[in-house]
Parts: structure tokens; C-alpha cells; sequence
């Protein structure tokens, strides 16, 4: 292994340990709080959550060998069931997102219908279509023996080694990659521009009332008024910055992948073997951002990890007084005897 192969086997390894960590402490968090699992987004983040689980403990490790040993690793079943996983996936992971965004879009733009419109059952029916969608493909490129290892990104996924197929595969990894990829990227772009809309209309509502008080207040602390400004420009950028980091990780850590499929498929250009490796490490990043993106770094969730470790730190507390204040009674039993 040269110092570049070493380096993509460190950088795979790093993102296999904190998706699971990341992952897991989602996990614990909606298992733990009844407020997150009361909630309808919280099912999509579920979805999603295991979606990214799976992944790192099915395709990640493969991908690793892969790249170590330069070869299958494994047998042709175990690849084919992990490229099977590695296609439905994916796809299942692009859709949650797209159904996240469409239950913030209705949230924000129809906050008064929001519970009629947005129910558990719609979620489940939601949910029940993101699943047939998704294994719809990998099923058909399994029955068609689609599914293999391929040297170019290290790891088991859609692969045609017959060249009598090659315009069926072409056919159909456009169609895959347009109805996972640009139809998620799509949804995500409509629905979350709709949402930037919405906030910063009433950004400019408040940030009128804001001024008007300032006037208002003229004998005002210059302290007290700059305080007032600066939040003022915060939350003129805080929805744009959440936005702009739902859709920008999803096009920063996909799109390579996708477009390097898709240029693989023409044969016009060669692909370096590094380049392969590096797109497919791109997504599964996705894999690793996703818990942080979509969950740890809200605030419901932070307060719940707050109230674990709290938890923790009582319980821990009682044990080690229970164990101190056990031989102080042992001795005061002594001095009585």
C-alpha cells in the first residue's frame, strides 16, 4: 500500500467510528425522550437514522478491505448482499431527507394545518413508499446480476460485467440516479427555498417592529441597541446558513459519486482509481454529517443528552455514597458491640 491508499484506509476507518457513535447517540436520544418519539419527524430521522447504521456496519468495513486488500473481499454472495444493501440504502437515505424537508415545508409554510396534514399515519405511508421505492431498484439489478465488486470505488455496488448489457445499464443507472439523487435534490431545493421564503418574511416583520421600538426608546443604552442590532443581523442568517447546510452537504457529498457514475458510464474519460475511492468516501460522509445535521445539534436533543448524563452522574453519585457510607456504619456497629 502506497502513503495515498494508506491514507483513504485511515480516513474510511475515522468515518466508520464516528458514524457509530454519532449515529447510536441519535439512536439512545429517541429511544430515551418521548417528546422526540412523540414527534412525526422523528420517524423520518429513525429511517434514517438506522439507514446510516447499516451502512457503516455492512458497506463501510468491505469498502475498507476493499481498499487494504485491492480485491473482493469476501465471497460473491456477501457482495452481492452488500451491494444490494449498499443500492437500497442510499436510495432510502436521499428519500428520508427529501421526506424531512417536505414535513419542515409544511411545518413552516402551513403551521396552522400542520397536525391535520401531517399525521403518524401519513409519516408510515410516507415511509411505506420511500421503502418500495428503494428496494425497487436493487432488485432488479440483482435479478439482472447488476450487483458486484467494482476495483474503480473498492466496494460491492451496481456493476455490469457483460458488455452485451451495456446500453440496458446505461438505461437503467440513469434512470436510478435520477429518481434517487435529482428527485431528492429537487424536492429539498423546492421545499427548503419555500421555508428561506417564509423565514425571511417574517424576519423583516420583526425586524421592523425591532426598529420602530429602538426609535421609540431614546433614551436607550447605546450597549442595549447594539445588542438589539447584532441579533438583528443573526437571525437574518440563521435560516439561511440551516438551509444552506441541508442542501449544500447533501450536493458536496453525493453529487461526485453520482457524476463520476455517470461519466464512468460514457468511457470517454478515464477515472483515476484514487478519484473513485475518494467519491465514494464523500458519501459515505454523508452517513457521518447526517446525525449532526439532522439531530444532535438541535436543541431538543442536546437538552435530552443533558438530562442522561445528569442521570448518570445522580446515579453514579448515590453508588459511591452508598459505597462510603457503608463501612462508616460497619464501624459504628463495632463501637456499639
Amino acid at each position: 500500500m502506497n502513503i495515498w491508499e494508506v491514507t483513504l484506509a485511515f480516513v474510511v476507518v475515522v468515518l466508520i467510528l464516528v458514524s457509530l457513535l454519532s449515529n447510536v447517540l441519535v439512536l439512545i436520544c429517541f429511544l430515551y425522550s418521548a417528546d422526540i418519539r412523540k414527534q412525526v419527524p422523528g420517524l423520518f430521522i429513525l429511517n434514517l437514522t438506522l439507514c446510516n447504521l447499516l451502512m457503516t456496519v455492512s458497506n463501510m468495513p468491505l469498502t475498507l478491505a476493499g481498499i487494504i486488500y485491492k480485491s473482493q473481499p469476501g465471497g460473491d454472495q456477501v457482495c452481492h448482499v452488500v451491494g444490494f444493501l449498499e443500492t437500497f440504502l442510499t436510495t432510502n437515505s436521499m428519500l428520508s431527507m427529501a421526506a424531512l424537508s417536505i414535513d419542515r415545508w409544511i411545518a413552516v409554510v402551513f403551521p396552522l394545518s400542520y397536525h391535520s396534514k401531517m399525521r403518524y399515519r401519513d409519516a408510515a405511508l410516507i415511509l411505506s413508499y420511500t421503502w418500495l421505492h428503494s428496494v425497487s431498484f436493487p432488485i432488479v439489478a440483482a435479478s439482472l446480476s447488476w450487483v458486484g465488486f467494482h476495483h474503480l470505488y473498492a466496494s460491492c455496488t451496481l456493476y455490469n460485467k457483460r458488455p452485451e448489457d451495456r446500453t440496458q445499464f446505461v438505461i437503467f443507472t440513469g434512470v436510478f440516479h435520477a429518481l434517487s439523487f435529482l428527485l431528492s435534490l429537487i424536492v429539498l431545493c423546492f421545499t427548503y427555498l419555500k421555508v428561506l421564503k417564509v423565514a425571511r418574511f417574517h424576519c423583516k416583520r420583526i425586524d421592523v417592529i425591532t426598529m420602530q421600538t429602538l426609535v421609540l426608546l431614546v433614551d436607550i443604552h447605546p450597549s442595549v441597541r447594539e445588542r438589539c442590532l447584532e441579533e438583528q443581523r443573526r437571525r437574518r442568517q440563521r435560516a439561511t446558513k440551516k438551509i444552506s447546510t441541508f442542501i449544500g452537504t447533501f450536493i458536496l457529498c453525493f453529487a461526485p459519486y453520482v457524476i463520476t457514475r455517470l461519466i464512468e458510464l460514457s468511457s470517454v474519460v478515464p477515472i483515476s482509481s484514487h478519484w473513485g475511492i475518494v467519491c465514494k468516501c464523500l458519501a459515505y460522509s454523508k452517513v457521518v454529517s447526517d446525525p449532526f445535521v439532522y439531530s444532535l445539534l438541535r436543541h431538543q436533543y442536546k437538552k435530552t443528552w443533558k438530562d442522561i448524563i445528569n442521570r448518570i452522574l445522580k446515579r453514579s453519585s448515590i453508588n459511591s455514597s452508598a459505597l462510603t457510607s457503608e463501612p462508616q456504619n460497619r464501624n459504628i456497629l463495632q463501637l456499639n458491640e
